[in-house]
């Protein structure tokens, strides 16, 4: 299948950047990710995860995590397991 359309998008530097880095660790470029972003919209007929408002909860819990707050730090998963009762 021919490739000649080009999807063009304007983001913060940073973002581009981060999200560059994590593809690199995964072995993709962002015309790869890109592919594989528009083949789960189209297999799930939609986005393919969640587009949520965070709550009022969620929201003072990303802000505290933020700010290194009301934090657990665990060893491995074994840590945090017995950490969670489990």
């Amino acid at each position: 299948m021919s490739k000649s359309s080009v999807v063009q998008a304007r983001m913060e530097p940073k973002l581009k950047a981060k999200a560059e880095s994590i593809f690199h660790e995964l072995g993709l470029n962002s015309a790869q990710a890109i592919n594989i972003f528009y083949k789960q919209v189209e297999l799930a007929g939609g986005l393919p995860f969640n587009v949520v408002v965070p709550n009022e909860t969620t929201r003072q819990t990303f802000q505290k995590t933020d700010e290194g707050k009301d934090l657990v730090v665990c060893e491995d998963a074994d840590d945090m397991f017995k950490k969670l009762g489990l």
